[in-house]
């Protein structure tokens, strides 16, 4: 029913940005609140970046001034800028849509950090 694709992960080093995207597809009705996860093998997945249907956004204290989320409403896109990367931002990046009852998450988009 609803279809998500991350995309913009790769390899950068220390200090570098990177930009995601997830576009959605499928029965959305409307425009709905969108958010950004990231998890490495062993740990909690844990919430990035969050914004609203109206565009207010909440960020994870360790991203807090280096990382920004936006959406563009006629894409139906989100996007994660990701600047000042650190290699503990190393992890799977996930988007998450929620509508009604569900939530939806695409299949993630790996992101290195690294010298």
């Amino acid at each position: 029913q609803v279809q998500l694709v991350e995309s913009g992960g790769g390899l950068v080093q220390p200090g570098g940005s990177l930009r995601l995207s997830c576009a959605a597809s499928g029965s959305i009705f409307g425009i709905l609140p969108m958010s950004w996860y990231r998890q490495d093998p062993g740990k909690q997945r844990e919430l990035v970046a969050a914004i609203t249907s109206l565009g207010s956004t909440n960020y994870a204290d360790s991203v807090k001034g280096r990382f920004t989320i936006s959406r563009d409403n006629a894409k139906n896109t989100v996007y994660l800028q990701m600047n000042s990367l650190k290699p503990e931002d190393t992890a799977v990046y996930y988007c998450k849509m929620v509508r009604g009852k569900y939530d939806y998450w695409g299949q993630g988009t790996q992101v290195t950090i690294s010298s």
